[in-house]
C-alpha cells in the first residue's frame, strides 16, 4: 500500500523532530519523560503552496572540497496555496552541490511576489537523492507585509519532483 503525500510528510516531521525534547532549565539534572509520554508525538501539517521553478542554462563550477557545485539560476516561476499566490522574481538560484555518494544537496534562494505585491524571501534547503526517488527541502520564508508575517515564525517541509517544464515543489505547514 502506497504511503500518501500527507503521511510522508508527517513521517519526515516526525523524524526531523524526534529528538527536541528540552531539558528543565534547573540546577538539579531532572529525567525527561520521552516526547510520546509528554505529548502526542503526532504532527500535523496544511498545504502551504505549490511552487513551480524555470531555470536558465546551469553554471557548473566544478569539483570543490565539498562536491561538484553546480548553480541553477532561477529565471521566473510561480506559487499558489490557498493563502497566497503570486510569482518568482528573476535573480534567485539554486546552489546544488553532488556529494562523492551521488546524493544533491540543495541551497535555494529567491524572492516571491504575491499578487497583491508583497515581497517574501523565500529560503531552502534540501536534500535530493534520484536513486532512491527522493527529494525534500526545509523552507524558511521572511518578509515585511503584516498580511503574510505569519510566514515569519512558521515550519514547513517540501516534496520535490523534476517536471517536465522545471523543478515542482509542494510545500507544507507544520502545525
Amino acid at each position: 500500500m502506497a504511503a500518501s503525500r500527507r503521511d510522508t510528510l508527517k513521517a519526515i516531521a516526525t523524524l526531523a523532530l524526534g529528538g527536541c525534547a528540552r531539558t528543565p532549565a534547573s540546577s538539579t539534572p531532572q529525567a525527561v519523560p520521552p516526547v510520546s509520554q509528554t505529548r502526542n508525538p503526532t504532527v500535523n501539517s496544511r498545504p502551504l503552496m505549490q511552487l513551480r521553478l524555470s531555470t536558465s542554462p546551469t553554471l557548473n563550477v566544478g569539483d570543490t572540497p565539498t562536491g561538484q557545485l553546480s548553480i541553477f539560476p532561477v529565471v521566473d516561476g510561480t506559487f499558489e496555496g490557498e493563502r497566497l499566490r503570486g510569482k518568482v522574481l528573476s535573480g534567485g538560484a539554486d546552489w546544488v552541490t553532488k556529494g562523492a555518494d551521488g546524493v544533491l544537496r540543495l541551497d535555494l534562494h529567491v524572492t516571491l511576489q504575491t499578487d497583491d505585491g508583497a515581497l517574501i524571501d523565500m529560503t531552502f534547503t534540501g536534500i535530493r537523492d534520484d536513486a532512491n526517488h527522493y527529494f525534500r527541502t526545509l523552507p524558511r520564508f521572511e518578509t515585511a507585509s503584516l498580511k503574510y508575517a505569519f510566514l515569519n515564525r512558521l515550519l514547513a517541509v517540501g516534496v520535490g519532483e523534476i517536471g517536465p517544464d522545471g523543478p515542482v515543489h509542494v510545500i507544507e505547514e507544520i502545525l
